[in-house]
């Protein structure tokens, strides 16, 4: 197998097989959760395609299988189904075991820090395709939240964006070349800012916001309309 067809499947191994603790039984999530995904992988999909198409990224051949959908390898298609899993059983593992009282305080002042955050980046770097992109559709997601969806469980999504942050940079590193001689993904540097944690383009954390909450305000919203 490929280095990241690998990497997609030590990152889905250990949230499956621990999908059914009893206290998080993760596997009664399944049918919202993969309604979320589903929305996730459609979305992300198209933008990915896209990228790849007009080169705003690509993919090196010596670490994925040659076969492309869409001009996007199979690994990267996983990504979109294996990330937002193991991310999100994060999340329940945090509802299932934590109380989010300091966090549920903060949830407006860390909205209003990455809306605030978004839009000035968005108006600096116009020109940068995968910068704008990015920090625009976090916008939007936290925009909807602050004032139209108002998600009781922001509390939860915050706590487990700040912890999961970690599994991802490991991810993101190794997909970015922070262990190979040569990244995985290639990022054309005129589509970006250019400011790096380590390998990773400081995008990328944004990215994983977005990733993140959306399958969450999908899933939660259907959970809310099952028990009722």
């Amino acid at each position: 197998m490929s280095l990241y067809a690998w990497l997609m499947l030590a990152s889905f191994a250990g949230p499956f097989f621990l999908s059914f603790d009893k206290k998080v039984a993760y596997f009664r999530w399944w049918p919202a959760l993969f309604a979320g995904i589903g929305l996730n992988l459609i979305l992300f999909v198209i933008w990915d395609s896209w990228f790849t198409r007009t080169g705003v990224w690509s993919f090196n051949s010596t670490y994925v299988w040659d076969y492309r959908v869409l001009d996007l390898p199979l690994e990267e298609w996983s990504f979109f189904v294996v990330v937002p899993y193991a991310s999100i059983f994060i999340y329940a593992c945090l509802k299932a075991y934590t109380k989010d009282s300091w966090w549920q305080n903060k949830v407006r002042f860390l909205n209003y820090t990455f809306i605030i955050w978004s839009i000035l980046v968005i108006i600096v770097f116009h020109d940068k395709t995968y910068t704008v992109v990015n920090f625009a559709l976090a916008l939007v997601i936290l925009l909807v939240q602050q004032y139209w969806i108002k998600g009781k469980y922001m509390g939860y999504f915050w706590m487990a964006y700040f912890v999961h942050l970690i599994p991802f940079f490991i991810v993101n590193g190794v997909l970015t070349g922070a262990v190979t001689p040569e990244p995985v993904v290639l990022y054309n540097p005129e589509e970006i800012i250019g400011v790096r944690l380590i390998t990773i383009p400081i995008e990328d954390s944004v990215y994983a916001l977005t990733c993140l909450l959306l399958p969450i305000t999908v899933l939660e919203a259907i959970q809310q309309k099952m028990q009722k």
